[in-house]
């Protein structure tokens, strides 16, 4: 059977419909003004907003500069102090909408970031464990020799993640 149409293990499966219950949750947790915030983001962070702002602000240029020529009245003369006070407004929204975006996404992050740490803290113990379960049977089979290995003995040993911590510190102090 080609390994691209099989269907994946039982534990494969699980694992990825616990991330999408993960991801379920932080967009159920999301406010409605968050939801507003993140649409809004994205939407004027689209290339075709960046054209469409370029060409409003080339046509208000035109406009205003051809207006006395064609016998019409120019809204915002040069210097555009109007088209200047326009851009600063949403420039100053623009800026607050990124930021609140850019808050929500560390504040999500962070949650992964923890998740992650968490995780490997214990698969690390997982793994200790399963070495010393191997050495333990190695050391009991009559089948196997009965010698020292004080490698395995030390990654037995579940690592305290507060002194991995401080030998990182102090290392790169």
């Amino acid at each position: 059977m080609d390994p691209t149409t099989r269907p994946p293990a039982d534990h494969i499966e699980a694992a990825v419909q616990q991330m999408a219950e993960l991801h379920a949750d932080n967009v159920r947790d999301t406010t409605p003004l968050q939801h507003l915030v993140l649409w809004i983001t994205t939407t004027l962070s689209r290339p075709s907003v960046l054209a469409l702002a370029l060409l409003f602000v080339v046509a208000w240029i035109a406009f205003n500069m051809a207006a006395p020529a064609l016998g019409l009245h120019a809204f915002d003369p040069p210097p555009f102090a109007l088209l200047e006070m326009a851009a600063t407004v949403v420039a100053l929204f623009t800026t607050l909408l990124i930021l609140a975006t850019q808050r929500r996404e560390e504040h999500l992050a962070r949650r992964r970031s923890q998740l992650t740490l968490q995780l490997s803290v214990l698969s690390e113990q997982k793994i200790a464990k399963v070495i010393s379960l191997l050495e333990e049977q190695r050391r009991e089979s009559p089948i196997l020799r009965t010698r020292e290995d004080r490698e395995a003995n030390d990654m037995a040993e579940s690592a305290d993640p507060r002194h991995v911590l401080d030998r990182i510190i102090k290392t790169h102090e």
